[in-house]
């Protein structure tokens, strides 16, 4: 067996924690499933496996050489299929994962008319409020509302958010509109957290960053929650801005504090393909980075007159 198809054998033990699995998922005999992977082991000269009589585990060499894998025998059947001319149409499956809420409101509309242009595309949608090892979880493009650390991924940028303290209008008559952000201490707040600590916001940058212990009566985990309790008139709430714009542009809910705001959060579309990216990675990502930097709300060209109900 070459030594290609020797890293894929030990992709599939890594993958499936099982020799025996892997050989069912690869045709092979569960002989020849432990020849390869001892194969491999032996000319790099460590372990790349633990085996015990319930279950295989990688070791830390093997997590290491597990990416390096993936990442070389992903390269081979690009090359293959490039030269196959999947390059001039797209095929195949795309995995695309994204927030929760935005993934709804922006992402969705993206995939649906992918397919409706690429009959021979098949998408895969993962919507986690959580960090996906795009790697880990075969994720082959990433939208992202944060301030991205220094990778080997590309990262296109195609717009920005802003954290805004809202609340409706009928809730500010009664109590006050804050003029700055330590007022808040007067005001009900709707915290957006998964902590079970006293919410803090921050606000401002830098040298001028200033922090507010809000005194929170109603403590949510979802961005939901807090927008309808917000519209509700139980108090004041911190959410992101494309998640209340349509709120905003209807009246129901107004946007205080905005010269105090903290800098916006940008917006990625990753992938780590680069330039060698397949056609269904780049045709994703080539209509998401259009569609979304169409949007006026995520473009900053409007404060909530485009927004839709997350």
């Amino acid at each position: 067996m070459d030594r290609l198809e020797a890293m894929r054998v030990f992709v599939t033990v890594a993958e499936k924690a099982s020799f025996a699995a892997a050989a069912r998922g690869l045709g092979l005999s569960p002989p020849a499933v432990t020849r390869a992977v001892a194969g491999l082991e032996e000319r790099i000269g460590t372990a790349l496996l633990r085996r015990t009589t319930r279950i295989v585990r990688v070791t830390e060499a093997g997590e290491r050489y597990l990416v390096d894998c993936r990442r070389i025998l992903a390269e081979i059947d690009e090359a293959d299929a490039s030269a196959a001319g999947a390059h001039a149409q797209p095929r195949g499956l795309v995995t695309v994962t994204a927030p929760v809420v935005f993934g709804r409101i922006y992402v969705a509309p993206i995939v649906l008319e992918l397919l409706r242009r690429h009959p021979g595309v098949s998408v895969r949608t993962l919507l986690l409020d959580r960090v996906v090892d795009m790697l880990e979880e075969r994720v082959d493009v990433a939208v992202r509302i944060a301030h991205l650390p220094d990778s080997s991924s590309s990262a296109l940028r195609v717009g920005s958010v802003r954290r805004v303290v809202c609340a409706a209008p009928g809730y500010l008559s009664r109590r006050g509109v804050p003029r700055v952000p330590g007022d808040l201490v007067d005001h009900d707040a709707i915290a957006f957290s998964a902590a079970s600590t006293p919410p803090e916001w921050t606000f401002g940058d830098g040298a001028s960053a200033a922090t507010v212990r809000v005194r929170s009566r109603l403590l949510v985990n979802t961005a939901e929650l807090a927008i309808d309790a917000a519209l509700a008139g139980h108090g004041v709430t911190r959410v992101l801005s494309y998640q209340v714009a349509q709120h905003v542009a209807a009246g129901t809910l107004r946007i205080v504090l905005e010269a105090a705001e903290p800098p916006a959060v940008p917006i990625h579309v990753v992938h780590h393909e680069g330039r060698r990216a397949s056609a269904r990675v780049r045709a994703f990502v080539d209509l998401a980075a259009e569609r979304l930097r169409a949007d006026d709300v995520l473009a900053g060209r409007a404060r909530g007159r485009r927004g839709r109900r997350s």
